[in-house]
């Protein structure tokens, strides 16, 4: 099956994790579905792409989809990027990898930086067995909920959070999360 739809990870800050072949698909493709075409148009800009951009993110990629599977199983090629890191990692883009396969459309993976990887490598944290929870709630008492259903969680958890709500999410992990937040060398050698 040839590939028709390519995700492809975009640098995290640093314009120089661009891998030479993220450049070379994105040159290659016939379109460019970005969660923010704005920001992609630099990423673009930079690598000297010329690749026509379409804003693909969570409000339009409903009612998008079908036109866009459409496209592929006509033939078109494109790629899937996100603002940062790898698309679908807590950025749009499942629905359409899921089309894509129902429909026998091709997907590839052209791999990226991805930030929870990186932080978990940076951590000092247990790397062998993590949690990724992505982005909690917004609102602090659902947020809590959700915390609670993770006390018990021995792996390493890994969360997303905007920075304009860090703070009332870091005073939910510590209120909620507080029993299984001391972690000790000892509890770690058993």
């Amino acid at each position: 099956m040839e590939q028709r739809l390519f995700v492809v990870g975009t640098p995290i800050g640093n314009l120089g994790d661009m891998s030479p072949r993220a450049v070379e698909t994105l040159r290659s493709v016939d379109l460019i579905l970005a969660e923010d075409t704005r920001h992609s148009r630099q990423l673009c800009r930079h690598f000297g792409i010329r690749t026509p951009l379409r804003a693909w993110h969570m409000h339009n990629e409903n009612q998008a989809l079908d036109g866009v599977v459409a496209e592929l199983a006509e033939g078109r090629r494109m790629a899937l990027i996100s603002d940062a890191g790898m698309p679908l990692i807590s950025a749009p883009g499942y629905p359409l990898v899921r089309a894509c396969d129902e429909a026998g459309v091709g997907v590839a993976v052209v791999p990226g930086p991805t930030a929870a990887m990186s932080a978990l490598a940076l951590s000092g944290l247990p790397c062998e067995r993590f949690c990724f929870e992505g982005f909690l709630s917004a609102r602090s008492g659902h947020r809590r909920a959700e915390l609670a259903k993770l006390v018990s969680e021995s792996r390493t958890l890994i969360f997303y959070e905007a920075p304009h709500r860090l703070a009332a999410m870091l005073r939910d992990c510590a209120e909620v999360l507080a029993p299984c937040l001391l972690y000790t060398s000892d509890a770690a050698d058993e």
